[in-house]
């Protein structure tokens, strides 16, 4: 190895005195975005749409502009969610998202589709560039805040998303079974490793609540997200239970008319972030 000359512009080696380089983009010229929280998960199935969902209402009810930006590109469910079946349109200067019935600015590829059905079957390459133009060429206007549906797993889409995107919280997905708590780690160290900031956990599914006693009843089985939150050092955002009406809602396109606080930790967290947009 040759001698160190201290210019890292003419070496291609790796060492510990080399700077770290910067992947992000630059948002669209004419986004102002306060901060970004990507909804993130190990694996799928575990509610992070609903998650990402509950949150950006729960935040816009605080009176903050908000954005979510639907980044599973093969299992897109955000417009559904929001009652949103009008496409997105363009024009010269970019894309524009579309706004929901209470003012949520949301951009998937369900909203560029003939078809709300039809299928993307792209590689991983394409996927993750049409994320990353989701960032770039979307005007997203003045949002205080931007949620990031993730998809699940460690793959493309969510390390474009951490190398493209200033990601300024991450919340991570779990449910009760062991195996999905063992997943969380993955989540974690991935986020650890991408320098990107974990605000806590959230656990769907947590429970389901007799309606005739009240009773909480632990249809998965005892959780343990206690435990696991400890073993990472992260706080419990978070307990969402099994409720028929808040699934008849996101189905009837009504997740912005849902009741509940579940979620109120995780709202603290996110707005103790700041998040005017700029």
């Amino acid at each position: 190895m040759s001698e160190c000359t201290h210019d890292c512009s003419t070496c291609g080696q790796a060492c510990s005195e080399r700077e770290p380089q910067d992947l992000h983009e630059a948002p669209h010229a004419l986004s102002r975005i306060g901060k970004v929280i990507a909804v993130v998960s190990g694996k799928g199935g575990v509610g992070k749409s609903l998650v990402t969902a509950l949150t950006a209402v729960s935040v816009q009810r605080s009176g903050h502009t908000v954005g979510v930006l639907d980044a599973d590109i093969t299992g897109p469910s955000v417009p559904k969610m929001f009652g949103i079946t009008s496409r997105a349109e363009a024009d010269d200067q970019g894309m524009y998202p579309v706004k929901s019935k209470l003012g949520t600015d949301v951009m998937s590829v369900n909203l560029l589709l003939e078809n709300p059905t039809d299928p993307v079957i792209w590689r991983g390459p394409v996927i993750a560039g049409a994320v990353k133009q989701f960032w770039t060429d979307v005007i997203w206007g003045d949002d205080d805040f931007l949620f990031v549906d993730m998809p699940p797993g460690t793959g493309d889409v969510p390390l474009t998303v951490f190398q493209s995107i200033p990601v300024d919280g991450i919340l991570i997905v779990t449910t009760p079974q062991d195996l999905v708590s063992m997943i969380v780690g993955k989540a974690v160290k991935m986020a650890e490793m991408m320098n990107v900031p974990i605000l806590g956990l959230v656990e769907n599914m947590s429970y389901v609540e007799c309606p005739d006693c009240g009773k909480r009843i632990s249809l998965f089985g005892e959780s343990h997200i206690e435990e696991t939150a400890a073993q990472y050092g992260l706080p419990v955002l978070g307990r969402i239970p099994i409720n028929p009406k808040l699934a008849a809602a996101c189905d009837k396109g009504m997740v912005e008319l849902f009741e509940g606080d579940w979620l109120e930790p995780a709202v603290r967290a996110i707005l103790a972030l700041g998040g005017d947009a700029q």
